[in-house]
């Protein structure tokens, strides 16, 4: 889906207004609330992910993704409406850690791949692009075009595993223990 906006920043993901839920149940039906929807709460026709052309987990948007406030609610919407990754040339640092926190992968890519993956989508609001975490490549299905793309080798592991930062330690109890007895 494609979201060519450079500079989208959390209060845009997610307006402060609905920050007030401490759980993250419902936050995937504001995902970008002020953009989606009329003052009146009916459908902005012309809004991405208002198109019934458009679709799938992943999410292609512009330079500087989720700048602004560190909230993680914006995390939680992007999770909570079904992305699973997003596609950027540059993320804010806390943002891109609150999706990671939130198992959705950041992936950062040349301005060069970002702007033929719009052109792609473009021409085909059907194109498909494939991202292989263990490889750590995206692929544009219709040009071919790979690209490379860096994370954390910690939460590479968790996202492949389903762990979060409780389920990893938990998952190295065991060897957790065994150092703190060899280490007091």
């Amino acid at each position: 889906m494609p979201l060519p906006l450079e500079n989208v920043d959390t209060d845009q993901i997610i307006p402060a207004r609905f920050l007030k839920a401490t759980d993250k149940k419902g936050f995937g039906e504001n995902l970008f609330r002020d953009w989606r929807y009329d003052k009146d709460g009916n459908p902005v026709k012309d809004f991405v992910l208002n198109d019934p052309r458009y679709g799938g987990c992943i999410l292609v948007a512009g330079k500087n993704f989720g700048s602004g406030s560190s909230r993680e609610h914006a995390a939680w919407a992007i999770a909570g409406y079904g992305f699973r990754v997003v596609i950027s040339s540059f993320f804010a640092d806390i943002h891109k850690n609150n999706e990671l926190n939130n198992f959705v992968l950041p992936v950062v890519v040349s301005e060069e791949f970002l702007a033929e993956l719009f052109d792609s989508i473009a021409a085909n609001p059907k194109t498909e692009v494939t991202v292989d975490l263990p490889n750590q490549t995206v692929t544009n299905n219709s040009t071919g075009r790979s690209e490379f793309f860096e994370i954390n080798g910690y939460k590479k592991h968790c996202l492949i595993n389903g762990l979060d930062d409780i389920d990893f330690l938990l998952e190295n109890k065991d060897k957790i223990e065994q150092w703190e007895q060899q280490n007091r």
